[in-house]
């Protein structure tokens, strides 16, 4: 008998409600609208099926996994990797607090991605088929999910662009600026970014060598555009980085 090489997802390590409820949390802002009625927040409450945590290299599903769920980034961050078939890592997003992850798997119910923890991290696990049956009711949650969609096709043509028309310089430039307009959106600082992921792993995402991301921070630093400090780093000249 063939044996399948499909790999089985991983169990969630938290069961249904060890969170918050939706309607309950103080992190809900990042995650849907703001003007849903206290009948559809309790909607939404019966969707979410679970959170679960995920240490720090763990995978929260990996290429070929079915395609079931949706999953809101709740604290820490993950990456999504594609592997090459000579073993070569190319990540192919990062993904903060507030951000959905697993829309990959969406158009062949299958994910081509792994999906890596760069934190000891949480999601909200949400079934794709409630969330599609609850847009039918409630328009806002439809055009938040239609949002989503149109961002993850917004950064991979940004990540196109980038690999295809941007110097190293403006690559690594263009980076900080995004990351810290997406911490920003949810609440942070956005001049001060806290870096979980690797030089090597920048690299890996701008299509640069590490050393071509360390020297293009330093540069920055000498510069006076950023102050760079282990993996924490503070804006201090947007609008010159931006003209970069």
């Amino acid at each position: 008998m063939p044996v399948s090489n499909e790999r089985l997802p991983q169990p969630p390590v938290a069961t249904r409600r060890t969170a918050p409820r939706c309607s309950t949390c103080s992190r809900r802002f990042l995650c849907m609208p703001t003007d849903l009625s206290a009948r559809e927040l309790a909607q939404v409450d019966d969707i979410v099926g679970a959170t679960r945590a995920i240490r720090r290299g763990g995978r929260l599903f990996s290429a070929n996994d079915r395609f079931e769920n949706v999953y809101k980034v709740r604290t820490g961050s993950l990456k999504a990797v594609l592997m090459h078939r000579e073993g070569v890592e190319q990540i192919t997003s990062f993904f903060v607090a507030g951000e959905t992850v697993g829309l990959d798997g969406l158009s062949v119910d299958r994910h081509a991605c792994d999906a890596i923890a760069l934190e000891d991290s949480s999601v909200c696990v949400i079934p794709f088929a409630a969330l599609e049956k609850i847009c039918l009711g409630i328009r806002a949650m439809q055009r938040y999910l239609h949002r989503a969609m149109s961002g993850e096709i917004v950064r991979e043509s940004a990540l196109v662009m980038m690999l295809g028309t941007m110097s190293a310089e403006q690559r690594v430039a263009a980076f900080l600026l995004n990351l810290s307009d997406r911490v920003g959106g949810r609440g942070y600082p956005r001049e001060e970014l806290e870096l979980r992921m690797t030089r090597e792993e920048i690299g890996s995402y701008l299509g640069l060598k590490l050393e071509t991301v360390s020297r293009m921070l330093s540069k920055f630093t000498r510069d006076g555009l950023i102050q760079a400090r282990a993996k924490r780093v503070r804006i201090v000249d947007r609008e010159g980085l931006s003209k970069i």
